[in-house]
């Protein structure tokens, strides 16, 4: 047996059983036969890094079957050796936890970055599966980490980088704050090897000059707890080099105010210990308002558990005390892990909440369009801060600092979601894209028929929200596209006499096949993005010495204003039902829909008919649309408010207003406002025309 392994089966004896034991041993050899000729960057046997791995586990007291898959995690990916092989041999258990952490064997993709998702998504889903995968792939990385300054420089950032992005914000998302640390220091000496070094000196420098005050306070909080008769461990708590250059960076404060405050961790035996060691601290030092935060009563997302406090000390000097139990320390130094570390119950809260973020990230899974969708997604919802809010039932969620209530809704249930209308807050009506506060009660008011924006995207925070919504809008494009495609198609053949229900299925088969599409949908649904002109699939549907016979004065395509996403209505010239329109072919949107006169079509785009496609308004338009008018005006008191009052008057909704002075007496007022037709705004117009002080009125054009 070599030397490594001695000892670490020595240190294993002191949780596992022996026979627990030997099958590690049985693992390790496997591996150091199996990795037999194969060396590490810095020239040693690659089995130095698994055994590396499994130390790591090991002080953890992680279970001897996740111990046996670190020591062969990478035998199937590096040697001959396959999944089923492990299974005979080890079991079906470590063999999927050994399938987990490998990546995907010659995964053809587009790219490296579309190789780097699919591996992170595939080990993602592997962890919902049984979460060893993830505590085995950080060990891994942890390791790497450590001995990442064998690589050449742009290697070394890339899977800093790619850690800093991914790994350390997992870890601490399963409250494996110890390892969290630990990767972020490493991650910050591989990015920025120039100010690493300079921090690192710093900070010893401020330690020893802060070792008196350190020990002065830690003693006069120990002695007064003693003196309550609490008993409780206090120790000095101090800030890593990561932690330290963000808050330097993203606060804009200098060293020496981060360096200034001093932290200590009070740990008790009970959760009432916490409270009454609080009150201590409190009649100690005197407490800064707004600083204290309740951890316990509302544990964090990844389980954590602890009082937060900030106090003025002696001479002002400000102490940061976090106070919880000896179960609340293991939790949030080892998160999940601590379920194995300890065997009690002091796993199950951050064990519940970490299989309910993983069911999130199945949910996650169905509705991302592809690898690098997803991990987007599992990036999003990978936020430290949190914001808890109440539903009207009292029922706590946390949410990442900045959710709306559209992202609440989605985090109630997709359902509700997609039929939210609007929200109330504290019992106010707020708007959907305001950001929710910590104690905010939240009431989301839903409609049948009623389906999600996609402005939403724009201020949703939530992974959830965000997949739900484009999930729900992409099946909502398909079904409006294929429906638009169908009645392009049929208006290109109205030209000829025919109609797509007419066509021999036979020949519909044959075009369908020769444009490279498996169905009449799918090419239904191309001509509906505008990604395929109509006309010319018309002409292809027919028979030879029918393709020249078009009748003319065949009938516009109509426009009703419900088509949805797949017809948009162009910002240059805003049309209305009444104006004459013209239908330019999108790639990707559909049709966009001008005035005939707007300038921004220009003459070959207008007389392309594979391009452009006249239409008309249908009879009964039941909507609003954007409409632009530009006011001059005499500058004088009270103008922005009777125009508005008219407006108002005449059953319109102003969008945006504003004013621009041109000189001591005149003035423009640009006003966007949502009217129901041609005739509708025409009203408008007149009336403000009337209004004293008013010069002209004039509705903006491209």
């Amino acid at each position: 047996m070599s030397a490594g392994l001695a000892g670490f089966c020595e240190y294993l004896a002191t949780y596992l059983k022996p026979e627990q034991i030997a099958e590690v041993e049985s693992a390790y050899l496997f591996s150091k036969a199996a990795h037999e000729g194969q060396f590490r960057r810095n020239g040693d046997p690659y089995i130095t890094h698994p055994l590396a791995v499994a130390d790591i586990l090991g002080h953890m007291h992680m279970d001897h079957q996740s111990l046996m898959a670190a020591l062969l995690h990478d035998v199937i990916e590096d040697t001959g050796i396959s999944k089923e092989e492990l299974a005979a041999r080890f079991g079906q258990d470590v063999a999927e936890l050994v399938d987990g952490v490998t990546k995907l064997a010659k995964v053809r993709t587009q790219s490296k970055a579309e190789a780097q998702a699919e591996n992170l998504r595939k080990m993602m889903l592997a962890m919902t599966q049984d979460i060893r995968v993830i505590i085995v792939k950080l060990a891994d990385r942890l390791h790497n980490m450590r001995t990442l300054d064998v690589l050449a420089p742009e290697k070394r950032r890339r899977i800093a980088q790619e850690t800093l992005d991914i790994y350390a914000p997992l870890a601490n998302r399963l409250g494996m704050n110890q390892v969290r640390v630990e990767l972020e220091d490493l991650c910050f000496e591989a990015l920025f090897p120039m100010r690493a070094p300079l921090i690192r000196k710093a900070v010893g420098v401020a330690r020893g000059n802060r070792k008196d005050m350190l020990e002065t306070i830690r003693q006069t909080l120990e002695q007064r707890l003693k003196q309550e008769g609490l008993p409780a461990r206090v120790l000095g708590r101090e800030k890593h080099m990561f932690s330290i250059y963000m808050k330097m960076k993203e606060k804009q404060k200098s060293f020496a105010e981060i360096m200034d405050v001093y932290g200590f961790r009070v740990v008790v035996e009970s959760v009432d210990a916490c409270y009454r060691a609080l009150g201590i601290m409190h009649n100690l030092y005197k407490p800064i308002p707004g600083k204290f935060k309740d951890y316990i009563a509302i544990p964090k997302a990844n389980g954590y558990q602890s009082l937060h406090t900030v106090l003025k000390g002696q001479r002002g000097v400000p102490i940061e005390i976090q106070i919880r139990t000896e179960a609340m320390e293991s939790m949030a130094n080892n998160g999940v892990a601590a379920h194995w570390l300890y065997k009690d119950n002091t796993g199950n809260t951050s064990q519940a909440r970490a299989r309910e973020w993983m069911k999130s990230l199945l949910e996650l899974q169905k509705s991302a369009g592809n690898s690098l969708e997803f991990i987007e997604n599992v990036k999003i919802d990978l936020f430290p801060d949190e914001v808890y809010v109440f539903t009207p039932q009292g029922r706590i969620l946390t949410l990442p600092k900045g959710s709306t209530a559209v992202d609440f809704a989605y985090a109630v249930h997709s359902d509700v979601g997609n039929g939210c209308i609007a929200a109330r807050v504290d019992g106010r009506l707020a708007p959907l894209s305001l950001a929710l506060l910590t104690g905010q009660t939240v009431e989301v008011i839903t409609a049948p028929g009623a389906m999600p924006n996609p402005h939403w995207l724009n201020f949703v925070i939530t992974s959830k929200a965000r997949a739900n919504i484009r999930n729900y809008l992409k099946d909502q494009q398909q079904s409006q596209s294929l429906e638009l495609g169908r009645r392009l198609l049929d208006k290109s053949l109205s030209a000829y006499g025919e109609k797509i229900a007419a066509i021999p299925a036979a020949t519909v088969a044959h075009v369908v096949a020769e444009l490279g599409f498996t169905c009449l949908d799918d090419l239904l649904e191309d001509i509906g993005l505008g990604n395929r002109a109509p006309q010319l699939v018309a002409r292809r549907l027919l028979p030879e010495g029918a393709r020249e016979l078009s009748r003319p004065g065949a009938r516009h395509l109509a426009i009703s204003g419900t088509e949805g996403l797949v017809v948009s209505y162009a910002r240059c010239c805003r049309p209305l039902p009444g104006d004459s329109i013209i239908g330019h072919l999108s790639a990707g949107k559909g049709i966009v829909i001008h005035r005939d006169n707007c300038h921004n079509l220009v003459a070959e785009l207008r007389d392309n008919p594979d391009k452009c496609m006249p239409l008309q308004w249908a009879g009964a338009i039941d909507r609003e649309f954007p409409s632009e008018l530009r006011i001059e005006l005499a500058n004088q008191r009270g103008m922005l408010a009777e125009i508005a009052r008219e407006v108002t008057a005449n059953e319109a909704n102003i969008d945006n207003i504003s004013m621009q002075e041109k000189g001591p007496q005149h003035a423009v007022i640009s006003l966007n406002l949502s009217v129901r037709n041609r005739v509708h705004l025409a009203r408008i117009i007149k009336r403000i025309r009337i209004l004293n002080g008013v010069e002209k009125v004039t509705r903006v054009r491209a």
